[in-house]
């Protein structure tokens, strides 16, 4: 790290733990609630790899500022993408969070932390030369706040004491996200089935120079760049109740719909839930792919049993619509779940277009760390050396290139080749 990159960290990013610890007390507002996992898990090619971590901390030798980390990443054309992705996303996101945030900043800055981690890791990845590629399902609880990211097919699924079941991610697969189809098409892929004898179509639809069945990854750069490792991000919060999130790989998905899924393991703690789940897809399909499944509950302090299953009938007048806190449009309100109490939806966004997804600084005026550091890689900008990641861009109608956040020139290249604008020059091994 330079000399100058220090001394700014030095003096724009430390805060005293005193004041960083008080200022955590001050946000535990609620007790948190106990947070309970299980893993299971059948191989089939042996590209399947996840992630499970509670011991987090925001504020280092603060337990008070703990949360949990969950992750699975199914591999694809070999397993060098998911073994990467596990090893390095987590530190990449947390290393786009400037220091220094209490809770409720940190949990604001999370959604663009998590895209600027998803960008890098591709990034890096991508220098080694190698073809593999993985899907990314991301979660991070802290407190009652779930947040997930995610690309590719590997899905994310809220389950609550109310008996409603929610997905909190989107699958990037071609043949059924049309937004991602024409997305593919406009920054120059082609979109098509596998053509056999006598042009005669089979299989899912496929984007063209590679023949991958998604839109977007970490990896692939065989593929080509407009398939994006930008990531769907979903934030929550979850009622007192508490909930289940049951995050697998698509060869759960494949067997059984979310609502299966949930439904096969009500009433079990997390190991064994987990186990069920797994067991169901089994005897729905066979093992027909590598089949992931890893369960959270997360519980109420003074509850110490599992989630009961539900009755099957319930007042349908209980369900309630999230009350959004983000600026997209209204017609996304129609999104509810229905819970005893309210699930709180704080943010949701899927563009692709880096630009809007790293969004503007603050009208009081840019940060010194977004001045003279990359948004994406962290790495140390010289003040005539950042380029602002709306310059140029035509996808934004309120693009001011004077404006931060700022790229360093290989992140802004990367921009471009996502966009179609200029190939990647990234070269395969």
């Amino acid at each position: 790290m330079g000399s100058r990159e220090e001394r700014h960290r030095l003096n724009h990013d430390l805060v005293p733990l005193a004041a960083l610890i008080s200022r955590e007390l001050r946000n535990e507002k609620m007790e948190k609630p106990t947070v309970r996992y299980g893993c299971a898990a059948q191989s089939k090619k042996g590209e399947d790899y996840f992630l499970m971590k509670s011991d987090c901390q925001r504020v280092q030798g603060n337990p008070s500022s703990s949360f949990s980390v969950f992750a699975i990443f199914d591999g694809h054309n070999g397993t060098a993408a998911a073994v990467f992705s596990k090893d390095h996303l987590l530190n990449h996101v947390l290393s786009a969070i400037p220091r220094g945030l209490g809770r409720d900043e940190w949990l604001h800055a999370l959604p663009r932390a998590l895209v600027a981690g998803f960008v890098k890791t591709d990034k890096e990845f991508q220098r080694k030369g190698q073809t593999s590629g993985t899907t990314a399902t991301f979660v991070i609880v802290d407190g009652w706040t779930v947040t997930v990211a995610c690309v590719g097919d590997s899905r994310c699924i809220l389950d609550t004491q109310g008996g409603a079941v929610s997905e909190l991610t989107v699958d990037h697969r071609l043949e059924e996200n049309a937004e991602e189809r024409e997305r593919v098409t406009a920054s120059g892929g082609e979109v098509g089935r596998l053509s056999i004898f006598a042009g005669t179509e089979v299989g899912p639809l496929r984007c063209w120079p590679g023949g991958l069945c998604l839109s977007r990854s970490i990896g692939d750069m065989d593929v080509g760049e407009f398939i994006v490792p930008i990531p769907y991000v979903k934030q929550v919060k979850l009622s007192t109740a508490g909930g289940r999130l049951i995050i697998a790989s698509d060869g759960i998905w494949d067997s059984l719909s979310s609502d299966m899924a949930a439904k096969s393991c009500r009433g079990l703690p997390a190991e064994l839930a987990a186990r069920q789940v797994v067991k169901e897809a089994l005897r729905t399909r066979g093992l027909k792919d590598d089949t992931t499944c890893i369960v959270v509950d997360i519980i109420p302090p003074d509850n110490t049993v599992q989630p009961a299953t539900p009755t099957k009938k319930y007042n349908k007048l209980q369900s309630l619509f999230f009350r959004r806190k983000s600026q997209k449009s209204t017609a996304k309100l129609s999104k509810k779940l229905s819970a005893i109490g309210i699930v709180e939806e704080l943010f949701e966004e899927g563009s692709a277009m880096l630009a809007e997804r790293l969004g503007s600084e603050d009208s009081n005026g840019p940060s010194m760390s977004s001045l003279f550091i990359c948004a994406i890689c962290q790495v140390d900008l010289a003040a005539s050396e950042g380029i602002s990641v709306h310059a140029g861009s035509i996808f934004s109608t309120s693009s001011k290139p004077w404006q931060g956040p700022f790229l360093c020139a290989d992140c802004r290249d990367k921009k471009d080749a996502m966009e179609g604008k200029r190939p990647s020059g990234v070269k395969v091994a």
